[in-house]
């Protein structure tokens, strides 16, 4: 009844292994249609949280469901293993490369602890109840692995997807490095909100544009929140179709700004405004404005970014700091002017900041706009600002020469859109997220500037910085090198080593994106786990991948970007989206709130089939809440299933399926009722299952345990299973309907409550040898229509309940043995009732019931009104009374036989007959 499950578990677990279950699995399903998983890979540093252990107990639960289908269903759970964050804690212990260690002995150190750092989570992973290849995982770092990467690399070259560009890219100052979208989290931030005042650099000219006879002393006003970009102005960004005033200020003199904003500048500004002329932004196009500090005039431009939102109407643009400054800039031609150098600072030559660190250069900019008065006004806002998601630190956008996988040079986003409208998305809503991340996404950058990585294994040409035009299989063949000889292979090596003429090339020293790593995962697992799934060079398609909501920009897309270069389609066929942990207020678990709920600590007091249950009984498809209090009702459910369980393998116990079985036509009826009803309950479980819909499994069999079980069958059933001889046609009959329904429900728990599924297993009759995890669905028997309304007794069952429940509350009687129940019912409803005779009184476990026509009823008859869909008419009346008969000491039916019998003064006559007669005989209940 206890389950102790933190202790019994670890138990299992150690079976588990000595056994090699998971071989032993496969092994039984081998030969059936396969279903692919893919594991998408944690990275393999610090302990695992809340969040990891949904993520791992869904997918156990989707491999497992799957088994239950009909399919061998693999399991083989997978590490990201390269990056920063194993590096940076490299570099705590020995420096950066080159203060104790070369490059190689630092990658052997980041190699060591990824290895350290995998094996941690594994054991807690294993804690959790999921069967997977543990002894065989796949590792972003095996030389299989990195090696078929560089293949994949190779591909997406060869099919043109691959460009180089001097772009700007989301750059990390603490990183050092480039960071993908994935990379990148939104925060507030507090920034100056600056207005500057860039000169006309020809009065006249612009005097023209606004058809005045004079505009002298005129600025164009720009906002912007990055003071530090200014040094990298090259123009002045407006809207073709906005209207744009020239307005005299009292404080600030004249100004050109979006004619619409002129009020709000006004306001912002405290001062006065005269509108003196309008014209519109595409006649703007081309005139020239001051730089306030460079020695330098910018051009007027138009681009369709620029908006009212915000501002003046126009747009300081820096294309080295901004992907629309950017694009516009390219129409223009504008220089891609980059002053900042990798490590933060300013470049030699920069005006006013030179040699300064990024985050100090807004300080020394201001004082000179406001010494030169270019500086209209000063204000400090708080706006969403994209930040390192390891750092926490604000971002920069800086353009560096970096490698893109181009979304449009291939036609890749539209195939890619393609591929998201051929997959299934659960929940649905998943489709329209990822498609509209795909319509807005930039280029691709797929280098990093770090050690420890799979190279990008190219080389450049030194003058025109294009790749070789062999590089497609030169990378092939740098590939091969690799799988045997590891990473450095490449880092070990020379042009020259490749056949590669060094005069002209050299080599690429950036490593591939981390996205890049496991975005591969669908073709590189399988090379370095399950190579002979691998056909004419492709792995096959994934039957579901499944992982948290941030993923859609994350893994399934850099998932889905990979495959549909390479193999024009989705690297799967279904995903599976699911929330965030928090707690019973909505509120993200945090230390500092004090909310933090480890699966370490629940699996030591409540174990781990409490916490799949938990996970299992959570609708995925939103926040997902967790506490002490959420926790404990869990456990009391699972405690309801359990014992449910329980109760049915001692009913079945001593029964021998092969001997003690009853042919369906001979069992009683409410025995095939039972059967039939759990084989209905079984298809909507295994539609549940296959719609991933955990929470409704859960809700099912908890629902059927209380209820058609606990409330009903089972407690209608004590009376046979205790009285009737053990051999008995009507006690084998149970037994029989509860071995089904043991044998069915076993199964249908195995994916949620692993543990406790392999602890029934074992217990029920029968040949146990091959695993629960390696069953399929239970095969019912088929049951023929019933003839009796079982629906009809079941309503007219609570209706007595409730009538004899009033008698106990008034102390006439204790149990519903206790007393005598009359109905007096007419038509359908006393057809329904008398279907099963004499045996009426076993089905409300009262002493006596007994049926009598309405017209009849007693006065003190109770009327109970039905439900109009079950077609019993409308109400029936109940007479109950407390029975005056003496009490069998062995049924506890009051019956007036009771003492009939010398040789068995205190039994009554039937169980007079159970043990020294023929035995009872039972047709329905």
């Amino acid at each position: 009844m206890q389950a102790n499950l933190a202790k019994r578990e670890p138990e299992m677990l150690a079976r588990w292994e000595q056994q090699g279950l998971y071989a032993e699995v496969q092994k039984a399903t081998a030969g059936l249609p396969a279903y692919y998983f893919i594991d998408g890979p944690p990275y393999a540093n610090g302990d695992i949280h809340i969040g990891h252990a949904v993520n791992k107990v869904l997918k156990d639960m989707v491999v497992k469901s799957a088994r239950l289908n009909g399919h061998q269903a693999p399991f083989v759970p997978g590490w990201d293993c390269h990056g920063l964050p194993i590096e940076l804690q490299v570099e705590k212990k020995f420096g950066k490369v080159g203060d104790k260690l070369d490059a190689k002995a630092f990658r052997e150190k980041c190699r060591e602890y990824a290895n350290e750092q995998v094996a941690k989570q594994r054991e807690d992973f294993k804690r959790l109840g999921v069967l997977a290849d543990w002894d065989k995982p796949y590792l972003t770092m095996q030389p299989a692995f990195e090696a078929e990467q560089v293949r994949c690399l190779s591909k997406i070259i060869d099919r043109g997807h691959v460009v180089r560009g001097f772009k700007p890219v989301h750059w990390c100052l603490d990183c050092g490095s480039s960071l993908a979208e994935a990379e990148v989290e939104y925060e507030d931030k507090k920034s100056f909100a600056i207005d500057v005042k860039f000169a006309a650099a020809d009065a006249a000219d612009l005097a023209k544009r606004f058809g005045v006879a004079d505009a002298a002393g005129a600025s164009l006003v720009i906002w912007t929140t990055t003071p530090w970009t200014l040094p990298a102005n090259q123009a002045i960004a407006v809207n073709a179709e906005l209207e744009y005033a020239l307005v005299d200020f009292a404080e600030n003199g004249r100004v050109i700004l979006a004619a619409e904003l002129v009020e709000k500048t006004a306001a912002r500004w405290k001062d006065e405004a005269k509108v003196l002329a309008k014209a519109s932004g595409k006649s703007l196009e081309g005139a020239r404005a001051q730089h306030p500090f460079a020695d330098r005039t910018v051009p007027v431009i138009c681009g369709e970014h620029v908006t009212l939102e915000a501002g003046t109407g126009l747009v300081h643009t820096a294309p080295a700091h901004g992907v629309d400054d950017y694009v516009v800039g390219k129409q223009y031609k504008l220089p891609v002017d980059n002053p900042v150098a990798s490590n933060g600072k300013f470049i030699e030559g920069t005006p006013i900041v030179a040699g300064l660190f990024v985050r100090k250069a807004e300080e020394p900019i201001l004082e000179n706009l406001k010494a030169s008065g270019a500086l209209a006004n000063l204000a400090e806002i708080t706006h969403s600002y994209p930040h390192c998601w390891r750092h926490k630190t604000p971002l920069i956008f800086r353009a560096t020469p970096q490698w893109f996988v181009s979304m449009d040079e291939k036609g890749l986003r539209e195939s890619a859109k393609a591929a998201v409208k051929a997959t299934r998305w659960i929940p649905s809503w998943g489709e329209e997220r990822i498609a509209k991340m795909i319509e807005g996404r930039p280029d691709w950058c797929i280098s990093r500037q770090r050690t420890w990585g799979v190279p990008m294994a190219v080389f450049v040409h030194r003058e025109k910085q294009m790749l070789h035009p062999d590089s497609a299989a030169l990378a092939l063949k740098i590939a091969d090198k690799m799988e045997s000889g590891g990473l450095e292979a490449w880092f070990g090596s020379t042009p020259s080593d490749w056949g590669v003429d060094e005069s002209q090339y050299e080599k690429c020293t950036d490593t591939l994106d981390v996205w890049f790593d496991s975005g591969v995962v669908h073709q590189c697992s399988f090379k370095s786990t399950n190579p002979s799934a691998i056909v004419n060079g492709v792995a096959p398609q994934a039957d579901m991948y499944l992982e948290g909501s941030d993923q859609h920009r994350g893994w399934f897309q850099s998932s889905l970007l990979t495959s549909v270069a390479m193999n024009d389609r989705a690297p799967y066929k279904a995903v599976l989206t699911h929330g965030f942990t928090v707690d019973e207020q909505g509120r993200k678990m945090s230390k500092s709130l004090g909310n933090v709920v480890a699966p370490q600590t629940v699996i030591k007091t409540l174990g781990a089939d409490v916490l799949r249950l938990w996970a299992a009984a959570s609708d995925y498809s939103g926040e997902i809440s967790i506490s002490d209090n959420l926790l404990k009702r869990i456990a009391d459910a699972y405690r309801r299933i359990r014992n449910t369980a329980r109760y049915l393998l001692a009913s079945v116990n001593g029964f021998d399926p092969a001997k003690d079985a009853v042919p369906v036509d001979q069992m009683l009826a409410i025995d095939r009722w039972a059967i039939a009803q759990a084989a209905k309950l079984q298809e909507e479980i295994k539609q549940a299952y296959d719609e991933s819909q955990f929470h409704l499994v859960y809700q099912k069999l908890h629902n059927y345990c209380v209820l058609d079980l606990g409330g009903l069958y089972l407690d209608v059933l004590k009376d046979r299973l205790y009285t009737l001889p053990t051999s008995s046609l009507a006690r084998r009959s149970a037994q029989t309907a509860m071995f089904h329904i043991t044998e069915a429900m076993v199964r249908w728990i195995a994916p949620i409550l692993s543990f406790t599924a392999d602890e029934i297993w074992q217990l029920l009759p029968g040949d146990r040898r091959a695993s629960v995890f390696s069953q399929q669905w239970h095969q019912f028997p088929k049951i023929s229509e019933a003839q009796i309304d079982w629906a009809g007794l079941a309503a007219t069952r609570e209706a007595v309940k409730k009538v004899l429940e009033d008698l106990r509350a008034q102390g006439a009687i204790g149990s519903g043995l206790n007393a005598e129940v009359t109905l007096f019912a007419d038509g359908a409803s006393a057809q329904t009732l008398n279907a099963v005779g004499d045996e009426l009184r076993f089905w409300f476990i009262t002493s006596s019931a007994k049926v009598e026509n309405a017209a009849s009823r007693s006065a003190n008859a109770v009327e109970s009104k039905l439900d109009s869909s079950l077609g019993l008419g409308e109400s029936i009346w109940i007479a109950a009374q407390a029975s005056t008969n003496t009490k069998c000491e062995r049924c506890w039916h009051q019956r007036p036989d009771v003492g009939a019998h010398a040789e068995h003064p205190t039994l009554c006559g039937r169980c007079v007959t159970n043990i020294s007669g023929a035995g009872e005989s039972r047709l329905y209940i």
